[in-house]
């Protein structure tokens, strides 16, 4: 992934700046106030809570249309043991045909990165390691957590507890392996999951590691591993879009 520079512009004022074609990643908004801006052609993912337009919260009208358009995505936010069960059986449907449409492109293709995003194997790897210290750390209190091939995000600080080789290019085969034996760890944790124990807290955790030392609700940790799936899913097949581009496509 490309290099960022954090900066801190918190209070800041801006006034007669043109951002014409910025590009803005990992960036906080909170409590920015926009005043005669004009927004065309502009894209913006990312969390939206009490954000208003011209007067108007358009968190609910963004929920809303997300539910229009994946309707499963509705029950992805479970407060009881069953209900996880039905948010993960969801996640693993969703991604079988996710996978079978990176088969179908060239393999030094799933290692490009579309915008300065995650390529798909990264994807995949972030998404091993997301696993490694959400379940297997935090949840299951594993000694040695975390698989070499683990993707942290990019804004987690250094520690050398946690292995780190973004630039590593393991094949499909090699990853797609290791994601069904973290699938696998995260169905069997929600198979017998009760609502006892996703009311409660894990054990503590103990330093170093991510997440960082302490006890976590087990909900939160099962919610973070259910969000990371669905997000990154739609990330992948968004950026799977424009690498179809660049070459020809066997027919499914």
């Amino acid at each position: 992934m490309a290099e960022f520079v954090k900066q801190d512009f918190s209070d800041a004022r801006f006034e007669q700046v043109d951002f014409s074609r910025a590009w803005f990643r990992n960036v906080y908004f909170t409590g920015a106030t926009l005043r005669g801006a004009w927004l065309e052609d502009v894209d913006i993912d990312g969390e939206i809570r009490n954000v208003r337009i011209n007067g108007v919260d358009i968190g609910p009208l963004v929920e809303a249309e997300l539910n229009r358009r994946h309707p499963e995505r509705s029950k992805l936010d479970p407060t009881d043991a069953d209900g996880f069960r039905e948010a993960w059986a969801i996640i693993e449907q969703a991604w079988s045909p996710t996978i079978e449409r990176a088969k179908r492109l060239p393999p030094d293709l799933l290692h490009e990165q579309v915008q300065g995003e995650y390529s798909f194997i990264q994807t995949l790897r972030h998404l091993v390691f997301a696993t490694d210290a959400w379940v297997r750390r935090a949840i299951l209190g594993q000694p040695d957590p975390y698989s070499p091939l683990g993707l942290p995000h990019d804004e987690m600080e250094p520690d050398p507890s946690v292995p780190n080789e973004p630039d590593a290019r393991p094949s499909l085969d090699e990853v797609l392996d290791l994601r069904a034996d973290r699938t696998r760890t995260v169905h069997d944790v929600i198979a017998s999951l009760t609502d006892e124990v996703l009311a409660g807290e894990t054990d503590p955790v103990p330093p170093p590691g991510y997440p960082p030392a302490g006890s976590y609700p087990v909900r939160r940790c099962l919610r973070a591993i259910v969000t990371e799936e669905w997000l990154h899913r739609l990330y992948a097949e968004r950026d799977l879009a424009v690498l179809e581009q660049q070459t020809p496509l066997d027919p499914p």
